[in-house]
């Protein structure tokens, strides 16, 4: 799993300029537009939530988990609608955003967590994160599907039997290069190239093969209800990005802070030219990349 010193360098020098333009509960996933992309981003950040929660049949009175749970948006929801939610993440930002706005969240890595670290929950959620439980190394050694399958271990450990898992996941699409051809040497602009400058903006994570592995680690423990495919929706969510993300009086302190990290970081300049050429985007336009949204039911 990548470490807690990846996931800050990942999301941490983001964070105020992300809250600047998003909002104190920003969503830092893909949105669910189901098609109907005439949605604002924030109607379709809404419509995911509200999908997750009434498919984890979530109300008063019941309690969710969030592993990696951002900048906090979906326990936001689900305070919403009466229940309580926990989540963690090993950002120090986020952890410290949302405790300012009465959040539940703790610095946790969710290998240290059992059913006794916070009790059980009616349901238990994963959007984004699950791309950082196996790390490149864990792969290599051919741990990965051991990760996967300690994951939902704990779920089933955490949930009563019917309580369900929502997991939001990147996955490797077709056109995926081999791994031992991923190289910042290979061609500008390449499948190869592309793959090799996200491993720099996204460190110590590597993504599941696709829908097929996860299903098969999540059984006997839990049974798929549904798959979304969500590749396109995740297009269109970078796609609006793009367009809030313009210049304000409000920015210009919070982007300041942010340049400090290029001193600080190496592989900084990576991250800047993942995002001035969009390849995250790029990576699901060439399905390198695809996207699924899975509800599973502990057995």
């Amino acid at each position: 799993m990548a470490t807690r010193e990846q996931i800050e360098s990942t999301y941490d020098y983001m964070d105020e300029l992300f809250r600047v333009t998003y909002g104190e509960h920003g969503d830092c996933s893909g949105a669910m537009y189901d098609g109907n992309f005439s949605l604002t981003l924030e109607q379709a950040q809404r419509a995911k939530h509200d999908y997750i929660l009434e498919n984890l049949r979530i109300g008063p009175g019941k309690r969710i988990l969030d592993c990696g749970c951002g900048w906090g948006p979906v326990l936001n929801a689900a305070r919403e609608r009466g229940a309580q939610s926990v989540g963690i993440t090993l950002s120090t930002k986020q952890v410290e955003a949302c405790r300012r706005n009465g959040l539940e969240v703790y610095v946790r890595d969710w290998r240290e967590v059992t059913s006794e670290t916070f009790g059980s929950f009616d349901g238990v959620v994963s959007i984004g994160s699950f791309e950082h439980f196996c790390s490149e190394e864990e792969f290599a050694a051919g741990r990965q599907e051991e990760v996967y399958r300690n994951f939902m271990k704990l779920c089933r450990e955490l949930l009563p039997t019917g309580g369900r898992l929502y997991l939001q996941t990147m996955m490797w699409g077709r056109n995926a290069p081999p791994p031992e051809a991923i190289s910042l040497k290979a061609k500008k602009g390449s499948n190869e190239y592309v793959v090799a400058v996200l491993k720099k903006f996204y460190p110590g994570s590597w993504l599941p093969s696709g829908l097929e592995q996860i299903v098969s680690c999540a059984e006997p423990c839990l049974r798929l209800i549904s798959a979304k495919n969500g590749r396109l929706d995740y297009i269109e969510t970078m796609k609006q990005w793009g367009r809030t993300w313009r210049f304000s009086p409000q920015k210009v302190l919070p982007g300041i802070k942010s340049l400090r990290y290029f001193f600080l970081d190496p592989d900084f300049r990576y991250k800047v030219e993942t995002l001035v050429r969009n390849y995250n985007q790029e990576c699901f336009k060439r399905e390198i990349m695809d996207h699924q949204r899975m509800i599973f039911e502990k057995i």
